[in-house]
């Protein structure tokens, strides 16, 4: 075998009979290689088409999880949802190219019936060559552009540098060329020249099927990107921050009910002031110093989730008051024995129910929000003592003393209408009233009316005098507080301009005293 060019013309008919049988030997032991390898290659497409339905139906089922979070929360993961559906625009479009260059590859093979899921001529060495790298086509250089462009589109998707780098790995288009070639060789003839049918069918699958995992890895990196700036909590609760817990009547009362959300396993960082709380549960405690408006600031770090610190500002302020209480009569500045003095009791910044009050020197009973004082000895002192519950204990917060008297005297009073038949009092002279309204008066009446006591009495008995022509007086006694028939007959005989007089009035007040109080002179028109 070994030998020149001269060799061959030197051998024996029976030893080049030899060598031509060892060649034929030889291809057909090539020939079985090949076929079993081109079985394989079959058993092996078989298995990425259904890696590759399996990996796409994970990346829907991911897709429609990013779509559920853009419909519960659009403002949040609308830019995250946004490029998942583009992402996967620009994935089913490269795999459909890849099927219908597979498609071509398979009809080229076997026909128009061509079914790249199974073709009959597995050892077609033409229907590759042909279809990818026909220079009036260039359909394999074509692929490979599409491949960088949509590597390079989705690598800045992944957020994790492992994942990412991987990711352009599956998708490189780099050509590890062979010892001893002469002439570089690009991608795609590497991939198609020379390459059976079935070999060049099963390497597309295969690089649709990278496609579909570098997609799966983006869409898991996009959901996690809808979340990764949040705060991981484990806990929430609800808190109502009034505005205000005192309210004037009639105002509103206003508070802002949120929902706090806080994580147990890692408590934030409170500072206040340039110092960070001693607590980690934000509890602040300020001993109130001097009176008035105090402000304070500061910020809460917290931990991300995705490692970064999120620093949130804040800015409050608190007034400190005197312990105070009011205390004032309504009525006037003393308390009358007898009688049920209003009093009025509030505390600043503590609620009604939180007030209580004693009284010396008599009783205090509370009446919703108002209080009544019924004082005891007249001339003695009575003082009010308020305290209040503040932050769970009582305090006393303020008192005030109070001289207690007896109801002063009344005025009498005769009661008759006016020209609009509203009730009147007629006090007296100077005043003078006509006969006619004297006529249709029923008696007399008696009370405290000078705009800060309003204390009516019961007339018991009076005396009306009367002058006759001589001079000589002429009394009649009245029934009750009535005008008796005799003193309304004398009413009868009054001339205009003349005037009586009303006197010995007995009144009885509430305090149960009767008392004789001033009379009064009546003088007709």
């Amino acid at each position: 075998m070994a030998g020149g060019g001269n060799n061959v013309a030197r051998m024996s008919p029976r030893q080049r009979m030899i060598n031509l049988m060892y060649i034929v030997l030889t291809a057909m032991l090539a020939l079985n290689v090949s076929s079993d390898v081109l079985n394989g290659f079959n058993q092996v497409h078989d298995g990425l088409r259904t890696t590759d339905s399996n990996t796409k139906t994970r990346n829907d089922v991911q897709l429609q999880f990013l779509k559920d979070l853009y419909e519960k929360n659009p403002a949040k993961a609308a830019p995250w949802y946004e490029k998942g559906i583009k992402l996967e625009e620009n994935s089913s479009s490269l795999s459909l190219y890849i099927d219908s260059l597979k498609r071509e590859i398979a009809v080229r093979a076997d026909g128009e019936e061509g079914n790249p899921d199974e073709i009959i001529n597995l050892d077609d060495l033409e229907a590759a060559s042909v279809t990818m790298l026909n220079p009036a086509s260039l359909k394999g250089k074509k692929l490979r552009e599409r491949i960088i462009a949509f590597r390079e589109y989705v690598a800045p998707l992944i957020s994790d540098s492992v994942k990412r780098e991987t990711a352009v790995k599956l998708l490189s288009t780099q050509v590890k060329q062979t010892p001893g070639t002469v002439v570089p060789l690009s991608w795609e003839e590497k991939m198609f020249d020379n390459m059976p049918a079935v070999a060049a069918v099963t390497l597309l699958t295969k690089l649709q099927n990278d496609i579909r995992q570098v997609q799966g890895e983006a869409l898991s990196s996009l959901i996690t990107n809808v979340d990764i700036g949040d705060v991981r909590v484990n806990e929430l609760n609800a808190y109502v921050i009034p505005n205000s817990n005192m309210v004037m009547r009639g105002g509103r009362y206003t508070a802002d009910i949120v929902l706090a959300a806080i994580d147990t396993t890692q408590r934030p960082a409170v500072f206040v002031n340039g110092s960070r709380l001693s607590n980690d549960k934000g509890h602040l405690e300020l001993t109130a110093g001097s009176v008035g408006n105090h402000e304070y600031s500061g910020y809460i770090e917290v931990v991300r989730g995705d490692g970064t610190t999120d620093r949130r500002p804040f800015r409050s302020s608190y007034t400190v008051i005197e312990p105070m209480a009011t205390i004032s009569p309504t009525m006037m500045n003393v308390l009358y024995a007898g009688i049920a003095n209003p009093i009025s009791i509030s505390v600043p910044g503590v609620p009604m129910s939180a007030i209580q009050a004693t009284m010396t020197n008599g009783n205090l009973t509370r009446n919703g929000d108002s209080w009544v004082a019924h004082p005891g000895q007249v001339g003695s002192q009575a003082v009010i003592t308020v305290s209040a519950t503040i932050d769970g204990r009582s305090q006393t917060v303020g008192s005030m003393t109070f001289r207690v008297r007896k109801l002063p005297d009344p005025s009498p009073y005769i009661a008759m209408k006016d020209a609009q038949g509203n009730t009147v009092h007629y006090k007296g002279s100077p005043k003078r009233i006509s006969k006619a309204a004297l006529m249709a008066a029923d008696g007399l009446g008696a009370a405290i009316d000078d705009d800060i006591l309003n204390v009516s009495y019961s007339v018991v008995s009076f005396s009306t005098v009367f002058f006759d022509s001589m001079g000589n007086a002429i009394p009649e006694v009245s029934a009750g507080s009535s005008f008796s028939p005799r003193q309304k007959e004398q009413f009868k005989r009054l001339k205009p301009g003349k005037s009586f007089f009303i006197s010995n009035v007995k009144a009885k007040g509430p305090d149960g005293i009767t008392r004789d109080i001033s009379p009064m002179e009546v003088a007709l028109n």
